[in-house]
């Protein structure tokens, strides 16, 4: 069995919402409502999701950046909530780094690469310079970046080239997770399948483990070897990638696959079946009753609006709906 390098366990995140000159708390919103998961080493997770279905809080909560309103993360077996500020410097924050969207906005223009890169060894080590950029050398050709570059600045290179940079950054104190957020959708076409063949390659060498924030299901099903859907803060689906995308038991997935055009559900006479979504996703300050989906779902029943789904073990999946099947 795969070491498990990640484990959320009932995470919760609920953010008040305040009123007036003293700053009564008059609601909360329930960005994160009882999510868990776990990354296994070497493997890759996706968490899919529309805007606001709480992909993002999850993502910082795993960097430390939110504080949990319950429930618990272990990196490696270990209470991340409850590391001691040593133990977060020297244990855990070398193991996990974070790739941006859009990796302009994460570097200094007015750095050199050399030193974009270089500067998580010259921050956690002793190291020379001159140490320090062997070591950057030999990211960057890691990466597929000429070393001759290294004096260039990052508007010196195309989107591309500057997704590579960031990820040798990422790379520089030999981490154990990566966190990628769309980590090609900012990117030309042409190119996205570059870099997704990066990821995978160094996640080969490397042992690597990936959590992926996307919107992308081409992106999620060519990555992943399992798939969290998120909706208004939860999870509707969540487990093995291949069996997801060939069998998606929630109608939200289904949606979603749909829509990505990658694999349209059939109906009952084998056709290819379209689904459209309609209205919009309910706000987290007040989330409907029952299944959260209810409101959206074409296949609700009175029973959806009134009792909240169980989460259910089906083969390799994991699905919160009461007519999974």
């Amino acid at each position: 069995m795969a070491k498990v390098i990640l484990e959320a366990r009932d995470v919760v995140k609920h953010y008040p919402v305040t009123k007036g000159l003293l700053q009564r708390t008059v609601g909360w919103v329930r960005a994160v409502d009882g999510v868990s998961f776990s990354v296994e080493q070497g493997k890759t997770l996706s968490i899919v999701g529309e805007s606001g279905a709480g992909k993002t809080t999850v993502a910082r909560q795993i960097l430390l950046l939110e504080k949990l309103t319950s429930g618990s993360i272990l990196f490696e077996g270990t209470d991340l909530y409850k590391m001691s500020p040593a133990q977060v410097k020297d244990d855990y924050r070398p193991k996990v780094h974070y790739v941006q969207q859009n990796p302009w906005s994460s570097m200094n223009p007015r750095m050199r690469i050399r030193d974009v890169v270089g500067e998580p060894i010259f921050v956690n080590t002793k190291q020379t310079k001159k140490t320090v950029y062997t070591e950057v050398g030999k990211l960057l050709d890691q990466v597929g970046i000429d070393t001759d570059g290294m004096t260039r600045y990052p508007h010196e290179f195309s989107g591309g080239q500057r997704q590579r940079i960031a990820v040798a950054r990422a790379l520089a104190l030999n981490p154990t997770l990566l966190i990628l957020d769309e980590p090609v959708s900012a990117l030309d076409v042409s190119i996205r399948a570059q870099i997704m063949n990066l990821f995978k390659d160094l996640q080969s060498k490397f042992d690597l483990s990936y959590i992926v924030i996307a919107h992308n299901l081409a992106t999620v099903r060519y990555m992943s070897h399992s798939v969290a859907i998120m909706y208004l803060g939860q999870l509707v689906e969540y487990g093995d990638s291949e069996a997801l995308f060939e069998r998606p038991l929630h109608p939200y997935t289904r949606a979603l696959i749909s829509a990505s055009q990658l694999t349209l559900p059939e109906d009952s006479e084998g056709k290819a079946q379209q689904i459209i979504l309609t209205g919009e996703m309910p706000s987290p300050l007040n989330p409907p009753s029952g299944c959260r989906f209810h409101t959206r779902c074409t296949e609700a029943s009175d029973k959806c609006s009134k009792d909240v789904p169980e989460m259910r073990k089906v083969g390799k999946q994991m699905v919160k709906c009461h007519h999974y099947d």
